[in-house]
């Protein structure tokens, strides 16, 4: 390790964060490959060794690349790993706009009863500090289920956590971020699992040509394009126009267009009573 590097993790806040871990004594980690989960999940590993489990969910609205990269991480870092399939559940079969919230109680309750199979005292999520900004239904069902969040618990921020998985060499360090499938239908739509393919499929051709942060929202047969808009510019370049064009009609769509906003978390999200 490089003394920078020594003297990232030397910082209070992943201080902070390692004491939470220590008196945590035995967790799960929600893992869903992204940055937030991967870095807690590695950073439990170094505390608690054989008493850290991973368990990510397979359903038919996770994106494939997704399970591939929690599955690397865990093998690279030889963490115990638990792999549960389910389907969508029939709450939110229709898209409904509390979805995050009914997956989430569901999702984790599957979760939590798998850690207390295994005698493990908590189970655990990513969140952090900086999702206390953005329209966050799920965190309600999290702390229902009295999951434990301990990035957030330690204070600590998006930034941080780059920053610390650079210095532990994790390769999600600089990781866009991500979100369910689901994400990318409007409300109040029929959730069709052979739709949520044409969705990864279109998504996985824009990664593909290069680009980070990316979203197709799907309107029926159009697809709406949300890029950072310092990547529109190439995005309307006519070679890789055409090549995206191509590509989304391709999976099934009709319709390819770019939204001039840029990408935007969640925009599909509407403020529910």
């Amino acid at each position: 390790m490089t003394a920078e590097a020594s003297s990232i993790l030397a910082e209070p806040g992943y201080q902070r964060l390692l004491e939470i871990l220590r008196s945590m004594d035995s967790i799960a980690v929600a893992c869903s490959g992204g940055l937030d989960s991967s870095l807690l999940l590695a950073v439990a590993h170094r505390v608690l060794g054989e008493r850290v489990l991973a368990l990510t969910v397979m359903t038919p609205y996770m994106a494939s690349w997704e399970i591939a990269e929690a599955q690397d991480l865990t093998t690279r870092l030889g963490i115990r790993h638990q792999l549960l399939t389910l389907p969508i559940p029939d709450d939110i079969a229709h898209n409904p706009p509390d979805r995050c919230y009914r997956c989430k109680r569901m999702l984790f309750a599957e979760l939590k009863a798998v850690a207390a199979a295994e005698g493990l005292i908590w189970l655990a999520d990513g969140t952090n500090q900086d999702d206390l900004s953005d329209y966050r239904l799920g965190m309600r069902a999290l702390q229902e289920l009295a999951v434990r969040s301990p990035l957030l618990e330690a204070g600590l921020g998006k930034a941080d956590l780059r920053r610390y998985a650079r210095a532990l060499n994790l390769p999600v360090w600089n990781k866009p971020a991500s979100a369910c499938l689901l994400t990318r239908l409007p409300h109040d739509t029929e959730v069709q699992p052979e739709l949520l393919r044409q969705i990864e499929a279109a998504e996985q051709a824009l990664l593909n040509l290069g680009f980070g942060t990316v979203r197709v929202r799907c309107h029926g047969d159009l697809a709406r394009i949300e890029v950072d808009r310092a990547e529109q510019a190439r995005l309307l370049q006519d070679d890789i126009a055409a090549q995206i064009v191509a590509a989304l009609t391709g999976c099934g769509f009709h319709y390819v267009t770019l939204d001039l906003s840029g990408y935007r978390m969640g925009s599909f999200n509407r403020v529910t009573e």
